[in-house]
């Protein structure tokens, strides 16, 4: 029998990693299913930054709550289907710094699972939303969940890269981070467009001997 977090999406090696929550997941569950309204993403996609084993998990991107467009989230952080277009504001400014970070052209899919398979986890503060509406889920359960990743893998040594205030909450557990404000468009040409968190995040993983992260998409 599948565990919760198989349930929703994640790679069975995370079961042990999530067992001593799994009664604050099922509770942020019945609080959000509770409501009336479509979930976004779907529940099968809940923790799909999770589908990737554990093993390979390095790196934590932190971000808000998911796109509360029909279709947009799928349960990674930033990222959408690949069929997607036009693509999401927050993530045509991510690409923008990628391009200037990176030297590569802007991507054209939006689907971030590539650095997922890296050992990127690309996790949101909430992880769900009521589709059409922003922020629907917070004080619903899952920012005990998201305190408690980043709390085991900042233990764990993992690199986070904060981005805007609610992920930043978080700093605290880890002893490598990169902050900048959101890439939305109302914060990024605040200091997150030039803060280049891709060439300096995989300069903090070759300074311990740690195989950089493939950012190409």
């Amino acid at each position: 029998m599948p565990s919760i977090t198989e349930e929703l999406g994640a790679h069975p090696s995370w079961d042990s990693f999530f067992a001593p929550i799994n009664d604050q997941i099922l509770h942020a569950l019945e609080n959000v299913e509770k409501i009336s309204g479509e979930m976004s993403p779907r529940r099968e996609e809940t923790f799909a930054a999770f589908s990737s084993p554990i093993e390979k998990a390095r790196v934590l991107i932190i971000g808000q709550d998911p796109y509360p467009t029909a279709g947009h989230a799928h349960g990674i952080a930033f990222s959408v289907p690949s069929r997607v277009k036009p693509l999401p504001k927050s993530l045509n400014n991510i690409f923008k710094e990628y391009a200037s970070d990176l030297g590569l052209p802007e991507p054209v899919s939006g689907d971030l699972s590539s650095w997922r398979d890296e050992g990127v986890i690309l996790m949101n503060r909430i992880f769900t939303t009521r589709t059409g509406e922003s922020n629907a889920h917070i004080r619903m359960g899952w920012e005990e969940v998201s305190t408690f990743v980043a709390q085991q893998l900042g233990q764990a040594g993992a690199i986070a890269i904060l981005w805007g205030n609610q992920a930043q909450e978080l700093q605290h557990f880890f002893t490598r981070s990169l902050s900048s404000p959101h890439p939305s468009p109302l914060s990024a040409y605040k200091g997150f467009f030039g803060s280049k968190p891709f060439t300096r995040c995989n300069n903090l993983l070759e300074a311990t001997a740690q195989k950089p992260i493939n950012w190409t998409l």
